[in-house]
């Protein structure tokens, strides 16, 4: 699994024109499977998500948690960060995973988050066209990969 975790001000996803979720101060998180991905790493990396320490404390210092803040989630699959662009200039998309693999690694991954931050994860539509809008706050994006865990 990879991640994008942004701390935002505020952040939303539309379908259609028709915004699905939003947010105010909180992570964006955008989030890709691969084939061989499975519950050990959605519970690390969710684990890694909801401790990771990017919210300002009262020294204005990153050392708060999502779970320190009354902070929201918006998590929004995006199978093209795992993009590969080695050859040519067109992204092949072999390692991100088939639809029938990612939409449930997806819903796991929405339901960990919400059980851990004990509170409802906004979300997109997996597989729809989605137009993501977002005020990324300092800025601040983390990019997390399960498969460098170790």
């Amino acid at each position: 699994m990879r991640a994008v975790i942004q701390r935002v001000t505020r952040a939303s996803v539309s379908i259609n024109k028709e915004v699905r979720s939003e947010i105010g101060t909180g992570l964006l998180v955008l989030a890709g499977f691969e084939e061989a991905d499975n519950e050990t790493d959605i519970d690390w990396l969710c684990g890694k998500i909801v401790n990771l320490r990017i919210f300002d404390d009262i020294n204005n210092v990153m050392n708060k948690s999502i779970l320190d803040t009354t902070g929201d989630i918006l998590a929004i699959s995006q199978f093209t960060l795992h993009a590969k662009t080695k050859k040519g200039n067109r992204p092949s998309y072999i390692k991100a995973a088939r639809p029938e693999i990612a939409r449930p690694l997806y819903n796991s991954f929405v339901n960990r988050l919400t059980d851990l931050i004990g509170k409802k994860v906004g979300t997109g539509e997996f597989g729809a066209m989605m137009q993501v809008e977002l005020v990324n706050d300092g800025p601040v994006t983390i990019i997390i990969d399960t498969k460098d865990k170790e």
